[in-house]
Formats: C-alpha cells, sequence, structure tokens
C-alpha cells in the first residue's frame, strides 16, 4: 500500500519521514506534542492507571501514524 507521494507504509514511518514531517508542519507538531503529554494525564482523570496506560499508549501510536495519515488524507 503506497501514499499519493509514492512512499511505503513502512518508510513513511521511519524516523527520518516522521522528523521531516514535524518540521514541515509545526502546528501539527506542537498538537502532537500536547496529545503526548496530556493524554495519559488525562486517562489517569478519567479512568485512574488503567486509563493513563491506555492514554500513552495511543499518544504514542498518534504520534508514530500522523504522518502516514496526513498523507493518505491528501492534506
Amino acid at each position: 500500500m503506497s501514499d499519493p507521494s509514492g512512499l511505503s507504509l513502512s518508510e513513511s514511518l521511519s524516523a527520518h519521514h516522521r522528523r521531516s514531517f514535524y518540521e514541515r508542519h509545526r502546528s501539527l507538531a506542537v498538537l502532537m506534542i500536547l496529545i503526548l503529554f496530556l493524554a495519559p494525564f488525562a486517562g489517569l482523570y478519567v479512568t485512574g492507571l488503567l486509563g493513563s496506560v491506555v492514554g500513552v499508549v495511543l499518544s504514542v501510536a498518534a504520534y508514530y501514524l500522523m504522518p502516514p495519515l496526513w498523507l493518505m488524507l491528501g492534506r
């Protein structure tokens, strides 16, 4: 499966591509940093320790999956 830019999914998940993506999209980088740090605290507040763990997992997944999903949506 390839996105419109010609990169495969595994290539779009590389650290180099992720870094260059977030350098080009500064506002998304700030948003992802906020999500990365606030999601575990939101989960802790809502459901306790299990929510905190889920918040960490979801925020890390969002950080890694945002660049390929953004490219697939054609932004």
